[in-house]
């Protein structure tokens, strides 16, 4: 009697939320499958809006995502082959703790910005672009901004704050990026590149492989972020090379099978024609080549540590792990000329695997510069240390 009890009384019990599931790494059990489906802008956005800069040509377009009216401005800047939407679920953290406004911007060549040159991608011209954008939405009299941005888009941050691009700059903070790692790192990405699927079968398969091969590991960021990472292929693409996926709906490239005689030949070309027609129709690509980009890589990371450390305005650091200091930000952060904080448990997407940290660590630094003021409904216990 008493273990009947006790087995009532667990499957009882109420199930976890799916808000709570999307960044745990709890096994699903048998028959529970994860949601990949996409989530939409507008869950974490207010407003999203192109705008319009001179680039002496013409006007290019960028892509805007905002939430907020109040306080200063976090100017946010994804990383190599992201989007704006890589912010969405950090925006919500941080616009539910501190009074600011959040401005997501899709970079050049990225997301569904528009640009005359979208394959000059150098450090200076995407800083300038920064300027330009801030300039485009506020005048000639800005107010106050925080630049955060996140792998090459922290390294645009450092390029924009030292050129001055932005004069009303309160703030910089720059998540997971360090000169001595990112040059090391150099030498393998195109063999990285190489091994991620160049096509997927649908939005849904693009954020399954993404969460699997541990790119994110936050599905809800995955769901929402991912959508700005791919677009339906323009035309088909002939005899895809594509890795073994991880996940069903990832297209794979077709092996002959020269013992064919024992199959049915009906059979066999009705299955090739409905592959054809999927290709055709239904396959999705990444949305920027970063193989491509390989010229540019060496100027947006080379002298990147010296030049956060001459920007005359509060830093905040944000890491995966204390490894990726070099010796140069050692010094710095032994000498005080930058706060840093290390998010143990996190890929490289820092502020997508646990938006909530990154959250909390960017509300308490703008609280103790008192750039901003939390929110009534708020409270926070600063560490001790």
């Amino acid at each position: 009697m008493e273990k009947q009890l006790h087995l009532n009384l667990l499957s009882s019990r109420p199930s976890m939320p799916e808000a709570l599931q999307s960044g745990s790494k709890m096994r699903m059990g048998p028959g529970r499958k994860r949601d990949f489906s996409p989530l939409p802008w507008s869950q974490y956005f207010e407003t999203m809006e192109d705008v319009e800069v001179e680039n002496g040509n013409g006007k290019d377009t960028f892509r805007i995502y905002s939430c907020g009216s109040q306080g200063p401005v976090l100017l946010l800047l994804h990383g190599g082959g992201h989007s704006a939407l890589s912010w969405a679920v950090f925006t919500t953290a941080i616009c539910s703790r501190i009074i600011c406004r959040v401005v997501a911007v899709d970079l050049r060549g990225h997301g569904d910005t528009k640009v005359k040159n979208s394959e000059d991608l150098s450090a200076e011209t995407l800083a300038k672009d920064v300027g330009k954008v801030v300039e485009a939405l506020y005048g000639e009299n800005p107010p106050p901004v925080l630049i955060i941005g996140h792998s090459m888009g922290g390294a645009i941050a450092v390029h924009t704050a030292a050129a001055n691009h932005v004069p009303s700059l309160l703030g910089l903070c720059v998540i997971d990026v360090v000169e001595g790692t990112a040059m090391d790192a150099l030498n393998s990405m195109q063999n990285f590149l190489r091994s991620r699927p160049r096509t997927f079968k649908s939005v849904e398969s693009a954020v399954e492989w993404s969460v699997k091969s541990g790119q994110i590991r936050n599905v809800e960021s995955a769901r929402v972020s991912m959508v700005g990472q791919v677009k339906r292929c323009e035309e088909p693409l002939a005899s895809p090379s594509i890795p073994k996926g991880i996940s069903e709906g990832i297209i794979e490239e077709e092996e002959e099978d020269e013992d064919d005689e024992g199959c049915d030949e009906s059979n066999h070309k009705r299955k090739k024609d409905d592959d054809q027609e999927v290709k055709k129709e239904s396959l999705f690509t990444w949305r920027i080549e970063l193989a491509k980009t390989e010229r540019f890589w060496d100027g947006w990371f080379r002298g990147l540590s010296s030049l956060f450390l001459s920007c005359p305005v509060p830093k905040l650091l944000l890491l995966a792990g204390v490894d990726r200091l070099d010796k140069d930000l050692t010094i710095g952060q032994m000498q005080g000329k930058f706060q840093m904080q290390v998010l143990p448990q996190c890929g490289h997407a820092v502020h997508e695997d646990a938006p909530d940290k990154v959250a909390e660590a960017l509300s308490i630094f703008m609280v103790r510069h008192k750039f901003t003021e939390w929110k009534d409904n708020f409270q926070c216990v600063f560490p001790v240390c």
